[in-house]
């Protein structure tokens, strides 16, 4: 395996990390302010997941030895892309951005045009690409062809317990 896609698995691992402990930051205030969780069980199984997406994709580039070529690298603009895309997207929802769902008494929904635009940006516009970029980096085929269908299951799971608790909250 080419040593570039070594440092992208662990600058990648390094970025998802980063975001847990932002969330994590997020999810401690929101719940000294009264936030309760929604969909926990659902969480953890999103998070085990997405997990197993980075190690299986991983895995199968190290088993295939692939190389950084221009499959990589149209993969890697995927990845880098979908990461700005979630960094904009925190940036956006400040303190209520968690990878959990939290909703506060006195949740704030945003108005930005983004999210008035695309419906749940974060999984449209961050997780979706993030992950198809991610398999195309490592040339792990096998890895999109099977896990994206299992993790689109969790996620389409996540998203009505996502619509479910904010209802009313868009009127």
């Amino acid at each position: 395996m080419s040593p570039i896609l070594i440092v992208i698995f662990l600058a990648a691992a390094a970025a998802r990390i980063t975001s847990v402990a932002v969330s994590k930051r997020h999810e401690a205030a929101l719940r000294a302010n009264g936030a309760v969780e929604h969909g926990a069980f659902n969480t953890k199984l999103l998070a085990i997941v997405h997990g197993l997406y980075y190690f299986a994709a991983f895995g199968e580039g190290w088993w295939r030895q692939s190389q950084f070529d221009t499959v990589s690298a149209g993969g890697l603009v995927i990845f880098a892309a979908a990461m700005l895309m979630l960094v904009w997207i925190v940036r956006l929802l400040g303190a209520v951005w968690t990878v959990k769902i939290m909703i506060a008494k006195d949740h704030p929904v945003s108005r930005h045009w983004l999210f008035r635009t695309v419906r749940h940006p974060n999984y449209v516009l961050n997780i979706l690409p993030e992950l198809v970029g991610y398999a195309l980096i490592f040339h792990a085929w096998w890895t999109l062809a099977i896990g994206l269908p299992v993790y689109l299951v969790v996620l389409i799971i996540r998203i009505r317990q996502e619509e479910r608790a904010m209802r009313g909250m868009l009127a």
